[in-house]
This record gives structure tokens, sequence and C-alpha cells, in this order.
């Protein structure tokens, strides 16, 4: 089990720590609820040091990252960031990732945790024309400081204007008196806020310094139970429960990062699924009746016929009550259609609604 630079920390903040993507992770301090209402009305801090990132560097990378990527990486720009899938060759996804744009010739690339080694290997073989790559994911921190007040409370560490910071664009710059951290408006909890990478030997000072400097804001850590509730809330995919290699990216409704007007892996076949139409669809649904949806909980229509299955599944604490998402033959897709979820061998009602759940 791997440990992030700031395991400890989290062990003297009296975190309850557990097994993720095999790193020690704190799933909660204070009580998941607590936390997700942190996030939500002030501002959290997650340690997300487990991401894997890679550096991709040189005349070809653009190149290359258009052939392993779903998405139109020619878009970017510099201090640019976009959501983006690496499809695999039989209709499923590698992973999900985000993609940062440095300059011309460079890009961070931040992938799942688990999914590091699959990813490297993945991308690695597509790699025919020399691009330089470099994974940084030993050696670096990521903090994600979410929340309505994460700019307030981050301000003073920084002369990056934050609150003019759009939405998925970074800056590199001076944080907490140390230099090149990246400070980017991202995030995965619809709350707002901003991921900081850096380097790990300054994990726990920058850790302290945003402590300090948001304390005045009730900033608090939050683990990886409250961080899941949060996405879940806004709909936002997870690799693994959601998405994974059997799922195609139209399936998942991620269309939207799908482009056809380049040529990537595997974009003639999805190409074809486009024009003919997917078989089913990954919905959102809020519970009717009492009963909290998990994962692989099946789906069944009025007859008690099977039409899908749970991918994710919560009690909101947001809007107190259970939701969560799921694929379904894509004639019950539809907005208001009524499905029922299998919950200890009985029917329980639910019907299907457009995520973010939590607007």
């Amino acid at each position: 089990m791997k440990n992030t630079a700031l395991s400890e920390v989290h062990v003297k903040a009296g975190a309850k720590m557990v097994p993720f993507a095999g790193y020690n992770m704190p799933v909660q301090y204070a009580g998941i609820n607590a936390e997700h209402e942190t996030v939500r009305k002030g501002v959290g801090v997650f340690d997300v040091s487990h991401m894997g990132e890679f550096i991709l560097k040189g005349d070809k990378a653009l190149d290359l990252i258009q052939r392993v990527t779903s998405n139109d990486a020619s878009k970017l720009y510099d201090g640019k960031v976009q959501y983006s899938c690496l499809p695999n060759t039989t209709g499923g996804i590698v992973d999900d990732l985000l993609v940062y744009r440095i300059d011309e010739q460079t890009y961070m690339l931040v992938v799942n945790a688990s999914n590091i080694e699959k990813d490297w290997n993945w991308i690695s073989q597509y790699n025919t024309e020399g691009v330089v790559m470099k994974d940084i994911s030993d050696r670096t921190s990521l903090l994600a400081v979410q929340g309505p007040k994460a700019a307030e409370a981050l301000q003073s560490l920084t002369d990056i204007d934050l609150a003019s910071m759009e939405y998925y664009t970074f800056k590199k710059g001076t944080f907490a008196g140390i230099d090149n951290v990246v400070v980017s408006a991202t995030g995965y909890t619809g709350a707002g806020g901003f991921e900081l990478y850096f380097d790990n030997e300054h994990a726990e000072a920058i850790w302290n310094a945003v402590f300090k400097a948001g304390e005045p804001f009730g900033i608090k850590p939050i683990g990886t139970g409250a961080r899941d509730t949060l996405r879940l809330e806004m709909g936002f995919c997870l690799y693994g429960n959601d998405i994974d290699d059997t799922t195609s990216p139209l399936e998942a409704g991620l269309g939207w990062v799908t482009k056809f007007n380049k040529e990537f892996t595997n974009s003639v076949a999805l190409a074809g699924q486009k024009a003919a139409g997917v078989s089913q669809k990954l919905v959102g649904f809020e519970m009717i009746d009492r009963g909290i949806p998990r994962h692989d909980y099946e789906i069944v229509d009025t007859e008690g016929n099977n039409i899908g299955k749970v991918t994710s599944g919560t009690q909101s604490p947001s809007l107190q009550k259970a939701i969560g998402m799921g694929y379904v033959k894509t004639e019950f897709a539809k907005e208001g259609t009524e499905i029922y979820v299998k919950i200890r061998d009985n029917s329980i009602k639910a019907k299907i609604v457009k995520p973010p759940f939590y607007k």
C-alpha cells in the first residue's frame, strides 16, 4: 500500500484511513455528511496526490494526444485544460483524464490512480514519433481546495488573481512562497475551487499554509467519502463504476468529448455506433420509494424484466434523497420514465432524471 506525502498528517488529524486505488487514503475525518456540507457551503481540502501525472514533450506531443484521446486537443491554448478519454480498440474506455497544455510542445495528462500503469503502457504503444514521456506521479502532490469560499481562502497565498480565473484554465506561479506550483481552476465536486500541483517535498508546508490562510473561512480537511457523494450529486462519472473498459463514451453520455473531426483510437467504430444509435445509456435517477441504490444492483421494468444495472448510488446529503446512476436499455432512458431498483429482492420505484441532481 502506497502512502501520499501527507498520509501521516491525515493520521494525526484523526482521519479514518482506508485502501483506495493502491493508496492509503483518508475516507473521512468528521464524517461524510459534515464534510460534504463544508464543501458545498464553505471550503474544504482533499489530498488527491494518488492521481497520476504524465508530461508529454516534443514536436509530436499534440499528434500523440490527438491519436489516443477522443476530444480535440488542437483547441487547447497555453493555460487551458480539457476533459477527455482514452478509447480502447473494443468500444470501451481505457480511462478518463485531463489534458493540460503548458506550451505548444509540452502537455500534462492527469489520469486516475488505479490506471497509472495501464494508461502509461497504452499511450506508450502509440508513441511512434519519439515524444518524450515522463511519469511524474510518484513525485507530485495534488490538493483539491473546493467550495464557494476557495478563492477567498487561498488568495493571500499567491499573486495569481484566483477570482478571475476561468473554469478549466490554469496558471503556474508562486504559491505559499513555493515556486512552480500549478494552480488549476478545476475539481470534481461542482462546488468551484482549485487544484494545486507541486513537488512532494513541499506537501506539508503547502498543506499547513492552506489551513492557516483558510482558518477565517472555516476550512476543513475532507476525505474520499465526501468526494464521492459530491461528484455523484453532479452526475460526474467515476472510472471503475460508471465507465470502464466495456462502456462506450457514447453510452456514457460523453459524446461531448468524442470529436469525429479527427482520427483517434477506434474512432471509425465509434462513429458507426453514433450513426446506428446506442443500445444502452448511462442515466441519472432519483428513488421515489425508500431505499438506497448501490453499485451493481439490478434495474428492472414494471414487469420485473432486467433492463440494466446501477453503477453509482448514495443518499444525497444536499438533497436528502437517494440518487443513483446506471445503464438502462435506451428505450427506458427518457427523463421521467419510472424504473425499479432491486434492493434485497424488492423492486423499489425510481424515476429517470437529468443530472446534475444538485443544481
